[in-house]
């Protein structure tokens, strides 16, 4: 048990956790060494969590390319699986040439939820839904009049009831506008304020019955009143240089044909919906969005209609191939994250300083360029030759390979399988027979 460890400096934890290995000098200096050179920007990193020890680094790329609604950028993307990259930037490439991606925001509120007991009749507490919503809406007015101001702000507040969970089981249900903010401190923000003031009302508006019990109140992850759109199309004509030795026709039925299969086969749809997530994660993270919170939502989102399945769309229509791809998508460019991390600050202007809805129809298209790709793979060359072809640097890389090695290596294995121990084994033929 490790008494009073949040206390204790930086240097102090740090010595604790790598005394705890058995080479003990060397993971020190291991841990000291990812430590920023800038006591500025390491202040700032060891201050976005607790109990910080040294830092974890990712890589920043950048995927050019992408026309989104007539726009050109240059996305963004922190991710740990090179093939990611090179997935996204390759379709958004190709799309480039045929039109870009066509992006829309369906909707864009948040939710928050306040869940209550009441012993109280329903009928009763709608008579008084206008009352009372205006009554929270007054008490908290010092909350939400900046956000109001930028055009965001309480949208609705509904009463919601469950008996299944508890006979007496309430929930104020209630929508919110976050303007180019994530929202998550606003909404808990004012839903607790609500929370505690609701007893109030209720002593005034129920005198004869007992005060509600508050059981929470807190934001929800899932949003589907905040979704995006995003949609691509070519004619089987500008299809031959992505087809791969199929007719372009060809290509286009088995695209579509995968994209039905993940509709109807959860072991199917987890794997392709994650091909999406690749490329739309990569951009959360890369502007200091909640990834998790993405995460949880897009998947409850992909069980909205009773069963887990593809979050994206394909059809042929009069000989063009039209792929689409809907989800909910909670971002933020400004506060939190996205403007204390530098290098968010950096992708949020490398984007071009976007709104949070710009923002969600990049992500959007990045999810779907990162998804073509795959799909495309997948149904004529298969995944590992590609994915392995950009794994082999970071097998090489495992090796200690020395750059003549390397490039004997991808020499090598230009037309050959890459597995760990296919390079591992011809790494030490190499050196052997020096």
């Amino acid at each position: 048990m490790l008494e009073g460890f949040s206390r204790l400096s930086q240097n102090e934890k740090l010595r604790i956790i790598a005394s705890l290995i058995p080479d003990f000098p060397e993971t020190e200096n291991l841990l000291k060494s990812f430590r920023h050179g800038n006591p500025d920007v390491q202040k700032i990193i060891d201050e976005i969590a607790e109990n910080t020890i040294s830092n974890y680094h990712l890589p920043l790329a950048v995927a050019p390319n992408f026309l989104i609604n007539g726009k050109e950028y240059i996305v963004p993307m922190v991710t740990e699986e090179s093939s990611v990259v090179a997935a996204a930037a390759y379709a958004a490439r190709f799309w480039a040439k045929n039109g870009g991606f066509h992006a829309r925001i369906v909707s864009d509120s948040k939710t928050g939820q306040i869940h209550f007991l009441w012993p109280g009749k329903l009928n009763e507490l709608d008579e008084k839904h206008s009352l009372l919503e205006r009554f929270l809406r007054e008490k908290t007015s010092d909350l939400t009049g900046k956000m109001e101001q930028r055009g965001g702000g309480i949208r609705s507040v509904q009463i919601v009831t469950n008996p299944e969970i508890k006979p007496d089981y309430y929930q104020l249900l209630v929508t919110f506008g976050t303007a180019d903010a994530m929202g998550a401190n606003f909404i808990n923000s004012v839903l607790e304020r609500m929370a505690l003031v609701m007893k109030d009302f209720f002593v005034q508006h129920y005198p004869h019955w007992p005060e509600p019990e508050i059981v929470m109140a807190i934001l929800s992850n899932y949003t589907p009143d905040c979704v995006v759109e995003v949609e691509m199309s070519a004619p089987f004509s500008a299809l031959a240089p992505v087809s791969a030795g199929f007719s372009p026709a060809a290509f286009a039925d088995r695209f579509v044909l995968a994209i039905d299969i993940a509709k109807k086969d959860v072991y199917r749809a987890v794997t392709h919906n994650k091909g999406i997530m690749n490329g739309v994660d990569a951009v959360v993270l890369a502007t200091g969005n909640d990834f998790r919170a993405v995460e949880a939502g897009v998947h409850a989102w992909a069980s909205r209609n009773g069963r887990y399945e593809s979050l994206s769309n394909a059809r042929i229509e009069k000989d063009q191939l039209v792929v689409s791809l809907s989800l909910p998508l909670s971002l933020g460019t400004t506060g939190g994250l996205t403007s204390l991390h530098p290098l968010a600050a950096f992708s949020i202007r490398l984007l071009g300083n976007p709104s949070a809805r710009e923002l969600m129809q990049i992500a959007a298209a990045t999810g779907l360029a990162s998804h073509f790709s795959a799909i495309r793979a997948l149904v004529t060359t298969g995944i590992q030759k590609g994915h392995m072809k950009m794994h082999l640097n970071n097998i090489l890389l495992k090796l200690n390979a020395s750059p003549e090695e390397k490039q004997k290596a991808e020499m090598h294995f230009q037309e050959r399988t890459i597995s760990y121990s296919a390079v591992r084994d011809f790494i030490e033929n190499l050196r052997k027979s020096r």
